[in-house]
């Protein structure tokens, strides 16, 4: 077996990462409506705290994590070193902090659920059922 298919296995067998094939998308509390790509870009820099003049609050991954990694890819079109330099400068000149991190899926399912106004990204295979799913690929 190639070692990148053996590090593949070895991610999915230990939950970091969804089943292959598995596609990101963004979850919502349920009474939020599905958005698009500009409105979760701004919405995860802090450039709009509403949709649908609806209070929001995003939730991150935490700092590493593989889906973190994948959706600032996909929806934010940053890496890491780019998307946390730019909270660094906005929380410096008074503009805010980052979104919360939680430390797990898990975590992020449930407190989007119980949450009003919370918004996060999980694998599609971790949306609860009747879950919310207010942007995907």
């Amino acid at each position: 077996m190639s070692l990148r298919l053996c590090l593949l296995s070895m991610l999915l067998v230990s939950g970091l990462v969804g089943a292959a094939g598995d596609d990101l998308v963004v979850i919502a509390h349920p009474a939020l409506p599905k958005t698009d790509r500009i409105t979760l870009q701004r919405l995860y820099t802090g450039r709009v705290v509403s949709i649908s003049q609806q209070s929001v609050v995003p939730i991150n991954l935490p700092l590493g994590h593989p889906v973190r990694d994948e959706f600032l890819q996909w929806i934010m079109d940053q890496n890491e070193e780019q998307y946390t330099g730019y909270w660094l400068v906005r929380r410096y000149v008074g503009k805010g902090s980052a979104p919360q991190e939680l430390g797990s899926i898990d975590e992020v399912v449930k407190y989007i659920t119980t949450t009003p106004g919370a918004v996060g990204y999980v694998p599609l295979s971790k949306v609860p059922p009747g879950g919310n799913v207010i942007f995907r690929r």
